[in-house]
């Protein structure tokens, strides 16, 4: 870290602590996310799932980018060093009185739906999408904080405790983890109608209430899908049958194809959820996204590994590759197989959305 100078704490979470630095080199400033985990080796760092993920998700316009990182052998801890954005979605609309424009919303929702996408066709699920975890510059989006990331090929239960309770979704909640990447587009479709309205959709203030609000909006799902939820979970559960008020009523003012793509991503069960695909939305934002989203290279950027004491950077090339060894660790996949392999079983979200005439 002798390399950046600290400017200000930014923010802290339970795992780590996020730092505005600048570089000595460069005099650019860069956001720096120190893990509190201690660690015993590079090459433990580097198996890390968040710096894992971060390498094989870069580059791409709406996913934070990773410019270094660095391990302090005499503490054992590891600094990930990322591009610096202005500010998360929750402080963007913390505080505000009037909506934000239509535009304004679209074009957000159509970047976090293109990370969520590419980072589905890369075989990644987030599994902690939330306005803290999505990051704005400008009018350019980025998702960032990969910790809690899976790899879709990972056999269920997951850890049953993941993602931020407000934006868990109904198979989190009601299951002994088994869920898959479509917990991904309950989260952002709760983000979606929180940027709309201002407010959480679902704020529960433990598990019980968060599904008693759940059924207050969208009402108990059929006997049938509660019996599927039942068959993976060691407690049993009853909910009596209830008609739930709707989202339109919360958000009155809402164009009906916004309302019926939340209701689309807000299915109950997730296998009638619609996937991130947003191949066929470009004609909605094609000439906003061609004209703030910078085009990056298609070769992979160099990634700097720095150790204190002799200082050595290696390029991505060179850096391990990733093997599967046990549940937690990212499986190797290329762009072109986990792309084919999704949409055998993806279904696209835009042949059922009709988000292009938001």
């Amino acid at each position: 870290m002798h390399r950046y100078k600290i400017i200000k704490k930014i923010g802290e979470g339970t795992f780590s602590e996020v730092l505005k630095t600048q570089s000595l080199k460069d005099g650019k400033f860069y956001a720096c996310k120190t893990m509190k985990q201690t660690i015993n080796s590079l090459e433990q760092a580097n198996n890390l799932r968040e710096v894992q993920a971060m390498k094989r998700l870069s580059p791409h316009a709406n996913i934070v980018q990773l410019h270094e990182l660095i391990f302090d052998k005499e503490t054992g801890r590891v600094s990930l060093i990322c591009e610096l954005m202005e500010m998360n979605i929750y402080e963007f609309i913390q505080g505000r009185k009037t909506p934000l424009p239509e535009h304004t919303v679209k074009h957000y929702m159509y970047q976090l739906c293109k990370s969520l996408e590419h980072m589905h066709s890369c075989g990644i699920f987030h599994r902690d999408v939330k306005p803290e975890n999505i990051l704005i510059k400008q009018n350019i989006l980025k998702l960032g904080d990969f910790g809690s990331c899976r790899s879709v090929y990972s056999k269920p239960p997951h850890t049953e405790y993941i993602s931020t309770r407000w934006y868990r979704a109904p198979e989190c909640l009601l299951t002994d983890g088994y869920y898959s990447l479509k917990m991904d587009i309950w989260s952002a479709g709760c983000v979606f109608f929180e940027i709309m309205s201002l407010n959480p959709l679902f704020p529960g203030t433990n598990e019980l209430d968060q599904i008693a609000k759940i059924h207050d909006i969208l009402g108990t799902p059929d006997q049938s899908l509660l019996q599927k939820f039942k068959q993976s979970r060691a407690m049993h559960f009853n909910f009596p049958p209830k008609k739930g008020t709707g989202i339109s009523r919360l958000i009155p003012k809402c164009p009906a194809p916004a309302l019926s793509l939340l209701y689309q991503m807000l299915a109950y069960d997730s296998d009638e959820r619609i996937t991130a695909e947003t191949h066929n939305m470009k004609h909605v934002a094609d000439t906003l996204i061609r004209r703030n989203i910078p085009h990056y290279p298609a070769e992979l950027p160099k990634l700097n590994v720095v150790v204190p004491g002799p200082q050595i950077s290696f390029p991505v090339s060179t850096m391990p590759t990733f093997t599967v060894t046990h549940r937690g660790t990212l499986p190797t996949i290329t762009s072109k197989k986990c792309q084919s392999q999704l949409a055998k079983v993806n279904t696209s979200m835009t042949q059922t959305s009709g988000f292009s005439h938001f």
